[in-house]
């Protein structure tokens, strides 16, 4: 069994993100075998709220260079979590806007 702390890796915070807030929605980089009843289920046990939906992406890999070194940034899923009308906010995203 997977633990809540395996499936949710860390938030992500960008410009984006953070004007989904409004509209109660959290974005979140999760494990990439988490499904969406995993990524609901372990986001209403890590901050005691109700989520209304889960959407989840793939994010692919892209080309990087730094000089002359040539590379790809890593492959990871991305969930985008939006939870009820009557659910609390997520006190650790508050203090970002």
């Amino acid at each position: 069994m997977r633990m809540v702390e395996d499936i949710i890796i860390k938030p992500i915070i960008t410009e984006a993100s953070m004007d989904m807030l409004d509209s109660k929605k959290y974005v979140f980089k999760v494990q990439d075998s988490a499904t969406k009843a995993d990524v609901a289920a372990a986001v209403e046990a890590m901050f005691k709220v109700k989520v209304a939906s889960v959407n989840t992406l793939n994010m692919k890999k892209k080309p990087k260079r730094m000089g002359v070194h040539a590379g790809y940034t890593s492959e990871w899923k991305k969930a985008i979590v939006t939870l009820t009308a009557d659910s609390k906010t997520i006190e650790f995203f508050d203090g970002m806007k």
